[in-house]
């Protein structure tokens, strides 16, 4: 079906992003693609597609069918994308389009492709929403991407990718923002789409367990060059890279918890010695911390929202957050997972009041935080901060990073004069492993593992109590997600951080984590010790949880 040859990519004539790299795709077969961020899977399956800026200088060919399509001209690539070769996208937040409806932007490439009348195209967009899982179909249909979550955002990319039914489809980390019963529904349906069809499918991905569960072939990439290739058990039960063995054993593993991560850079310098990383100290601090008086306390949370119903004048209300109670005690971290909707991220936007909570009380350091004035309210939110899942779209791309913080430090009067403010930043972004000199650019300039510590060092510079961390690390692959846990954890130790690291990785969960709290259809399943529950778990729908974790072959 598709056959790569030679094809280099470089955007500065001298470093080349893609090296001279060859492989090919049959018909009916499931190809993963693995590597870190920069290791230039994602350039690989933009140079297919056709979409590479015009500053890229490409090379080599890309037969479809065995015609070169790599220099086909716009109105080929118009007739071909969508129809005969469609693609998901990594970051389905900039991927939407925030003003159309989702039901309109998945329409669009059926009325561009299909001859289908306009009732017909609804009643396929519908068809399509429900195959991939989502909720209220009708009601997603009508609604704006900033209405439905991260995952539900992810399905809708997902559902405009198959409608065409294409002979190729690109599937670039699309199960990432996914929790993981969703995920593998998600996978399960591309294979069945993928026989059902005859479809031959692209997989790229960090994951290489998920890679391994899911893929015919697996090509392993690193520095833009294939340094290993072959069938999943041969690639991930004996690998000959030390690289590919870092992929699997950066993430954190449910067996065992560890005090720091290891990271790529740690396996490719052949510095590995697990017996330093095991925590032997995390019962004796249980010990003393759950002595304290709570700094937060949470009491029977209610929050609804008012909805579009079907139907003319019809309005529904929906329970997102429904009588939740739980303590945080300073110094803990408290681990929230749960499925796409379940409301984990409505609760903690709920905490901050960015929702107002429609009935409960929240206590910040004993004082009921749902009847604060705005001075007070002003002084908790410097010192209840969050670090959004969405790095990308949580910055202002037209405001460099450096004024992106030091606005807010102003807002918050840290610090007297801007001079020592940029003074404070600089140091900022050294201690979150950035350099000074990236206080002068803008957000488009940055990798998503950048851009992720970018927000960070935002969320710090206010030096507050209590982080929320929303999915923080979902988007970030396994080696870049190594680096961001252990540095949270070391800012934790230096400042006295507490965190509510929120996630639908069980396995992220677990590592980050001494209370773990599992949240389904707005409510606590159950909370307790994050070891103890994963040993254990008490209820059908945590057991479900843990069992759609991939493990690999």
């Amino acid at each position: 079906m598709l056959e790569v040859k030679n094809l280099a990519i470089t955007f500065d004539r001298s470093n080349f992003v893609v090296k001279n790299i060859s492989f090919s795709l049959k018909r009916n077969q499931i190809l993963g693609i693995v590597g870190e961020s920069g290791s230039g899977k994602s350039i690989t399956s933009l140079a297919i597609m056709g979409l590479l800026s015009e500053k890229a200088k490409v090379s080599g060919s890309v037969f479809f069918n065995k015609e070169d399509i790599l220099m086909s001209t716009e109105k080929r690539w118009q007739q071909i994308r969508g129809k005969e070769v469609a693609m998901i996208f990594q970051e389905p937040m900039s991927s939407l389009n925030p003003t159309l409806t989702c039901g309109f932007q998945v329409a669009e490439i059926l009325r561009q492709h299909t001859m289908l009348s306009p009732k017909d195209i609804k009643e396929e967009v519908n068809t399509l929403f429900k195959k991939v899982k989502l909720p209220r179909p009708e009601q997603i249909y009508n609604s704006y991407p900033h209405e439905i979550s991260g995952g539900q955002k992810q399905r809708v990319m997902i559902a405009m990718a198959i409608a065409c039914k294409p002979k190729i489809l690109i599937a670039d980390e699309p199960t990432t923002a996914l929790d993981v019963t969703v995920q593998q529904e998600i996978i399960t349906l591309l294979k069945a789409l993928q026989k059902e069809e005859e479809m031959s499918i692209i997989f790229i991905t960090h994951d290489l367990a998920l890679v391994a569960d899911f893929s015919d072939t697996i090509l392993v990439m690193y520095k833009g060059d294939i340094i290993e290739q072959g069938i999943p058990e041969q690639v991930f039960k004996v690998p000959k890279e030390h690289y590919t063995k870092a992929l699997f054993q950066s993430k954190p593993t449910l067996e065992k918890r560890f005090k720091v991560l290891p990271t790529v850079t740690d396996f490719i310098n052949d510095d590995v010695d697990m017996s330093l990383y095991t925590d032997e100290a995390r019962e004796q601090f249980h010990q003393n911390l759950y002595k304290n008086t709570p700094i937060l306390e949470v009491k029977n949370l209610k929050k609804d929202f008012l909805v579009e119903g079907v139907g003319l004048f019809k309005k529904n209300t929906i329970t997102a957050v429904n009588d939740v109670s739980f303590k945080v005690y300073e110094g803990e971290t408290l681990g929230l997972v749960g499925e796409s909707g379940c409301g984990k991220t409505t609760l903690g936007r709920t905490i901050l009041h960015l929702e107002k909570a429609t009935s409960g009380t929240i206590l910040y350091k004993g004082q009921d935080c749902t009847a604060m004035s705005k001075k007070e309210l002003k002084v908790f939110r410097k010192e209840v901060q969050i670090i959004f899942q969405d790095p990308f779209s949580s910055l202002n791309p037209r405001v460099r990073v450096g004024n992106a913080i030091l606005e807010v430090m102003k807002v918050h009067r840290i610090l007297d004069t801007d001079k020592e403010r940029k003074a404070y930043i600089l140091k900022l972004l050294e201690k979150v492993g950035l350099v000074s000199e990236f206080y002068h650019r803008y957000p488009h300039e940055f990798s998503g593992g950048q851009r992720q510590r970018i927000g960070i060092a935002r969320a710090i510079a206010l030096q507050p109590k209590i982080i929320i961390c929303d999915e923080s690390v979902s988007a970030l692959d396994v080696s870049v997600q190594a680096q961001v846990l252990n540095l949270l954890n070391q800012l934790k130790e230096e400042f006295s951080f507490t965190y509510i690291f929120i996630s639908h990785d069980l396995s992220v969960v677990k590592y980050m984590s001494d209370q773990l709290m599992v949240m389904n259809k707005g409510a606590i399943e159950e909370i307790g010790d994050a070891d103890e529950i994963y040993r254990s778990p008490k209820t059908d729908y945590t057991k479900r949880l843990i069992d759609a974790i991939p493990k690999g072959v």
